[in-house]
């Protein structure tokens, strides 16, 4: 229960149970406890401790004086004094003017000193022996349902504590007075991190990065650029998983739309390039901050306190779109939004599973950190991570490995000797809370076959049941580089594009790509006599019509002619050695034909695309076993 609640608890039983009946008689006494009330009020907490000591002085057996005592202390977070003050009242319960309300009020106040510790066991077993004690008129307050709620989760929380082993990241990192809100790219190679020597009005936000190296070792953490740090703040940003997208926060720059305003940066050529305000689009007049980008950077999500929101704090979201532009923000919802706030998002890498921040939804006390799961495209209802994950205190956001070994996060230090600090931990993720299939990422090159010069092509990790696209990467310009994320159970296809190219295609599982390493993709410029093997046309055996698992492929070939107009094709069908020449022969004719008629039906003119069938007269490798086979069985395109 947070304080305000508390310090609102602390009047409803002084209002519910006792009324104008105490304990004692001495009128002074009573008198001082109601100028300590008073005080309350007015939030002069230091001299109200004063006359509520001063009642407990003068008549030792003022129980509601300890009560209040022992609450005003919670409320200003001095756990140890209100433990003591609670213990002295619960001493004197044995007193001839006790009576069971006392002990359900000394009961409550434990309950609450307990949960505000994290002793949560002790505070189930407090809650469920005072509960009987209780006024049914307190019973009907909120103040008493929120306990009792928290009471029921806890009842299925406890005992199932997860085994985590919390580390600090070790030097160079953490060697600046605050550091906090850490990403990383997918290969895990790569952190970036909000940097700030200290909390003064000159102590700017930047945005810092360290490399791991091949021994293991951070390296010396710099700023990212000089484009994008500037002399305003810069942080809580977010990279995509190959680092080449990024969006962060920037507060009370001269293009600003509100407060705190959220920023783009791309980079080109191995460079980043100006950021530009992501515009009314996606920020407005409030806070706009805490960006989450999917994995290939087509969704952003982020929490705002804007208007139209469910209350507080919401997470919104907003789709890049096919210009590079971005959608109108929306709510995500009051699945995941309730009045309260829910902040700090994270998609997971396989875009499947949402992490927040929230103290709306149910938890252990203050912001907890919470998962929904994508199911048939909406949100489930979120889950608590449960402890020790959660616990007591704030946890603000959570960033977990594409290998879903470590989670990284924030502590934020008070200790006399760290003198204020924020730092960055890990911890081993529990596989006790699943994660979905496992994710595969890997790198390679794209470049011109004919002068091996790095091409800035596109990469499309294509779902081949229901033509969904699961990831759309670019290989960078300079260097050909690209990093591209294998679900472990998805049948796929990777399609590797540029205009004035022939598209290069695979089948993921048939071609192993999750196993390649530092993979070569070369792309042919279009000219007459090229060929390419169009990949992932599927038929039935002994069948020419096209099966729906085709349409991926089918698409990006309307897509390369409508690219290339003034380009004439030759489809070719191609068959194993099973079944006679000449059946062979017709049967690769007809399938050649279905994939020209397919082409029509979207708008390409006829003369545009020629077939042929040539059987079993040209394999590809001998039809010496059934893995030959069906490489034989295939479809080529030819530039005329």
């Amino acid at each position: 229960m947070r304080p305000l609640l508390i310090l609102f608890a602390m009047f409803m039983i002084n209002a519910t149970a006792f009324g104008q009946e105490f304990s004692i008689i001495d009128g002074r006494a009573i008198k001082l406890y109601k100028e300590g009330e008073q005080l309350i009020l007015e939030r002069k907490y230091p001299e109200a401790i004063a006359r509520f000591q001063d009642a407990i002085n003068r008549e030792g057996s003022f129980l509601e004086a300890y009560v209040k005592l022992s609450q005003l202390y919670i409320t200003l977070g001095d756990l140890e004094l209100a433990e003591q003050t609670a213990a002295k009242g619960k001493s004197r319960l044995a007193g001839k003017n006790a009576k069971p309300k006392h002990a359900a009020d000394i009961g409550w106040v434990y309950s609450n000193i307990y949960l505000k510790k994290g002793e949560f066991q002790k505070a189930y077993d407090q809650f469920m022996e005072v509960d009987p004690l209780l006024d049914d008129s307190f019973r009907s307050h909120m103040y008493y349902k929120e306990m009792k709620a928290q009471m029921e989760f806890l009842k299925g929380q406890l005992g199932k504590e997860m085994s985590i082993g919390k580390e600090m990241l070790s030097d160079p990192l953490n060697r600046f007075k605050l550091q906090y809100f850490p990403v990383l790219t997918a290969d895990g190679k790569q952190i970036l991190f909000t940097k700030r020597d200290g909390t003064g009005n000159f102590d700017k936000e930047d945005i810092f990065t360290s490399f791991l190296d091949e021994s293991g070792e951070w390296s010396l953490p710099v700023g990212i650029s000089d484009n994008i740090n500037s002399g305003f703040n810069e942080g809580t940003c977010s990279v995509t998983a190959d680092g080449n997208i990024l969006i962060y926060t920037s507060c009370d720059a001269p293009d600003s739309q509100g407060s705190c305003d959220l920023y783009v940066a791309y980079k080109v050529n191995d460079r980043w390039q100006r950021p530009q305000n992501m515009g009314k689009n996606v920020n407005s007049r409030s806070w706009d901050s805490q960006p989450s980008l999917s994995a290939d950077g087509r969704v952003l999500f982020f929490s705002s306190n804007r208007r139209g929101g469910f209350g507080g704090n919401d997470i919104w979201y907003s789709v890049r779109m096919s210009d590079g532009s971005w959608s109108e923000a929306k709510n995500l919802g009051d699945v995941i939004n309730t009045p309260k706030d829910e902040i700090s998002p994270f998609m997971f890498f396989n875009n499947e599973i949402l992490f927040f921040a929230s103290n709306g939804h149910q938890g252990f006390g203050g912001m907890d950190i919470f998962l929904s799961r994508v199911k048939d495209g909406e949100f489930s209802e979120p889950e608590n991570l449960g402890l020790p994950i959660n616990d007591q205190l704030e946890q603000v956001a959570l960033f977990i490995t594409a290998q879903k070994d470590y989670a990284y996060f924030t502590e934020l230090t008070s200790k006399e000797s760290d003198n204020d600090r924020a730092l960055l931990y890990r911890f081993n993720f529990p596989k006790e809370i699943y994660l979905g299939d496992n994710l595969t990422v890997t790198g390679g090159k794209v470049f011109n076959s004919k002068t091996g010069e790095p091409i800035d092509a596109t990469l499309s990790l294509v779902s081949l049941t229901n033509d969904s696209t699961l990831y759309e990467f670019r290989a960078d310009g300079k260097t050909g580089e690209f990093m591209m994320l294998y679900p472990e159970k998805s049948i796929s296809g990777l399609y590797v594009e540029k205009k004035g190219y022939l598209p290069k295609i695979y089948n993921v599982q048939r071609d192993s790509l999750q196993n390649v390493e530092d993979m070569e993709i070369s792309l042919t410029p279009v000219e007459s006599g090229e060929e390419f093997v169009f990949e992932n046309i599927f038929f039935d055996f002994d069948k020419f019509d096209l099966k729906p698992e085709s349409l991926s492929s089918l698409r990006r070939l309307v897509k390369f002619l409508d690219e290339n107009p003034n380009v004439n094709i030759m489809i070719t069908g191609h068959t194993d050695n099973v079944g006679s020449s000449a059946y062979n022969q017709k049967l690769s004719l007809q399938r050649a034909e279905s994939v020209r008629d397919y082409l029509v039906e979207h708008g390409v003119l006829s003369g545009r695309a020629m077939v042929e069938g040539k059987g079993d007269r040209e394999p590809m490798v001998p039809n010496t076993n059934s893995k030959n086979q069906a490489l034989n069985r295939r479809i080529t395109i030819r530039i005329l």
